[in-house]
């Protein structure tokens, strides 16, 4: 099980979340998203610029920015 963060995943890539390590109205957006411990998350689509990021997350396409993808701690495999 190799832990990193949310940005680091590829496109195609998916993971289950280990952990948010945020506060306040953006950890509670996230979890208003489905993004709690166990949750699959894919990265689809990274936009041309690089930020921010398509997820799949439950079933919903959601884009994520990398400050706030650098706080969300994932498992791969």
């Amino acid at each position: 099980m190799e832990v990193c963060r949310l940005t680091d995943l590829k496109e195609g890539e998916k993971a289950s979340v280990v952990r948010l390590e945020m506060d306040g109205t953006i950890r509670r957006r996230m979890h208003d998203i489905g993004l709690t411990p166990n949750c699959c998350i894919e990265c689809v689509q990274k936009s041309p610029l690089g930020d921010p990021v398509a997820y799949n997350v439950c079933g919903a396409l959601i884009a994520i920015r990398n400050s706030d993808a650098d706080l969300i701690f994932v498992s791969k495999g």
